[in-house]
């Protein structure tokens, strides 16, 4: 195993954008910088890495970064990554640059990168957990995950207003990929009637469940969190009322993209500046391919195969206490 001496240490952004990784870029910079490392900064993730986007960052180039949203590194999924080839290139354009250990910010694919490129070239690579779906695995949360909870929140407030005047069902599609917590939290948090998540895998009954509870207690306004899904999505539940149940007025909004922007939160600022003062705390103790993850409120590492095996479990508990707050 290669263990030569660390001296610079290059920092990207990979994946979806998640709020809180400008933070964690300012957190992994002068982390470095603190521990005598020269930081090399990569733009356009993996991609930067192909096409040599590459520059060398002072303690000045994060400053007044972290209430910013979004990353300065940018971001961008990278096909030539993929391949053999696209990270012979990655990697030529590293060891030009000097770099001898990366930190990626991102969610499962980024890690999942690394992961790979870590093997081929023996290079020491930490993962930060950025992904606002929460659904790495062996980490409380995620980079992200606060603030886009308190984005969601506040749009099904204010869609609520609107839902009580009406009398109408709202669907309200979010972001998760193939992941519950989003729904499942903000529906708890914003007082949601019902969320339909892909882990409660009875899809259809959640439905019959939902309406015939609804119906029961002739509730003025409902408002059902979805989990985003290309098959069953708000769109899908709504024309199935339709059909269904048409004495219902039904509405669909998808929030969409504006759950990714906006400032981070405290906890998502606190927790990316942890996290990536973390990732320098683990290359100078000589760790490789982690993760650093947070549980129960302590900095843990994570190695790169458990935090990217799939299906992080929703606590059947959440479940439950929508179940019961929603009568």
């Amino acid at each position: 195993m290669n263990m030569r001496k660390i001296n610079c240490i290059g920092i990207l952004t990979s994946g979806g954008d998640a709020p809180g990784m400008n933070a964690a870029i300012r957190a992994v910079t002068r982390g470095a910088i603190a521990n005598g490392f020269r930081v090399m900064a990569i733009y356009r993730g993996y991609e930067g890495l192909i096409n040599n986007e590459i520059q060398e960052f002072t303690t000045e180039n994060v400053s007044n970064i972290i209430q910013r949203g979004g990353t300065i590194l940018k971001t961008a999924r990278s096909k030539d990554f993929m391949t053999p080839e696209g990270r012979q290139r990655a990697y030529d354009n590293m060891v030009s640059a000097g770099i001898d250990a990366l930190v990626v910010i991102g969610g499962n694919g980024s890690l999942a990168g690394a992961r790979i490129f870590a093997q081929e070239f023996d290079v020491p690579c930490i993962g930060l957990p950025g992904t606002i779906d929460n659904d790495l695995n062996g980490t409380d949360l995620t980079i992200g995950y606060d603030t886009t909870l308190n984005t969601i929140m506040e749009c099904v407030d204010k869609i609520r207003d609107t839902a009580t005047s009406h009398e109408r069902i709202f669907f309200i599609e979010v972001m998760g990929r193939d992941a519950g917590f989003l729904a499942q939290n903000s529906a708890i948090a914003a007082g949601a009637e019902a969320a339909i998540i892909p882990e409660d895998s009875t899809g259809a009954d959640q439905l019959e469940h939902f309406i015939g509870r609804g119906i029961r207690k002739s509730k003025s306004s409902s408002i059902v969190i979805v989990s985003e899904s290309p098959k069953c999505g708000a769109m899908y539940y709504a024309e199935r009322v339709k059909k269904e149940y048409p004495e219902y007025d039904v509405r669909v909004s998808i929030l969409g993209h504006l759950q990714r922007g906006g400032s981070p939160s405290a906890g998502d600022r606190i927790l990316a500046s942890r996290l990536g003062v973390g990732a320098i705390q683990a290359l100078l103790e000589g760790q490789r391919n982690v993760m650093i993850g947070i549980r129960n409120d302590e900095v843990v590492y994570v190695p790169f195969a458990n935090a990217i095996k799939s299906d992080k479990p929703i606590k059947k508990e959440l479940i439950d206490v929508l179940d019961t707050l929603s009568i």
